[in-house]
């Protein structure tokens, strides 16, 4: 429910004097602390008391994972829609289970990194027919609406669309973009939190300065 998660969101942000990113997109970083001119990058999660576990993302892939690291978290529990209590967790807390996601998903994602480069030309041409000009449907058959306007013109390099050799590279960016998503792991869910999580006040900042010099983002 992304409307009440935002709520949520913005109720540890006043909470903890946390601060929205100037430029917070979706899925981006949730809030900053500025501490000592080093801005501070924190994930906001919350846990409704009384489930087993805490959700964490959808199609959890090497992009989620690149993105928590260095990341400082706060959990906030609620009950019956009330807060109660918060967890903060400091990079170095989550370190384990987030290595332990990524070397459980990662030979799939280097399986599809590796398998597109292996691949013939011919096996392009069980999907499209042979030809010695592609046109642009021919190349929105199969990257659909994964490329701008712009990149679709911008990869054309013959007259009238695409050469056999430039449609191949296209087709083997549509298996790698296929492999990938295969490889993403739903919803990986963290509880019981890491033993060196600690209990916050709320009103405070989730870091003080010796805190933070020890667990400087890396």
């Amino acid at each position: 429910m992304p409307a009440q998660d935002d709520v949520r969101e913005n109720q540890l942000v006043d909470l903890f004097n946390l601060e929205r990113p100037a430029d917070r997109v979706r899925h981006g970083v949730d809030a900053v602390l500025e501490v000592d001119g080093q801005t501070v990058e924190f994930e906001l999660k919350s846990v409704t008391t009384g489930k087993s576990a805490m959700s964490t993302v959808r199609d959890l892939g090497r992009d989620h994972i690149e993105k928590w690291r260095g990341k400082h978290w706060i959990v906030a529990f609620y009950t019956n829609g009330v807060l109660k209590h918060c967890h903060y967790l400091s990079p170095d807390d989550m370190a384990p289970w987030i290595d332990d996601i990524w070397q459980y998903i990662k030979p799939d994602f280097d399986i599809s990194d590796v398998a597109p480069k292996l691949t013939k030309i011919d096996a392009m041409y069980e999907v499209l027919e042979k030809k010695d000009v592609y046109t642009l449907d021919d190349a929105k058959r199969l990257q659909k609406k994964q490329y701008s306007v712009a990149k679709y013109v911008e990869l054309q390099d013959v007259a009238g669309g695409y050469s056999a050799a430039r449609m191949f590279e296209i087709f083997q960016d549509r298996m790698g973009y296929i492999m990938r998503r295969g490889s993403t792991l739903n919803n990986p869910t963290l509880l019981p939190l890491p033993v060196r999580c600690r209990k916050m006040q709320c009103g405070y900042s989730p870091l003080d300065q010796n805190q933070y010099r020890g667990r400087r983002n890396r």
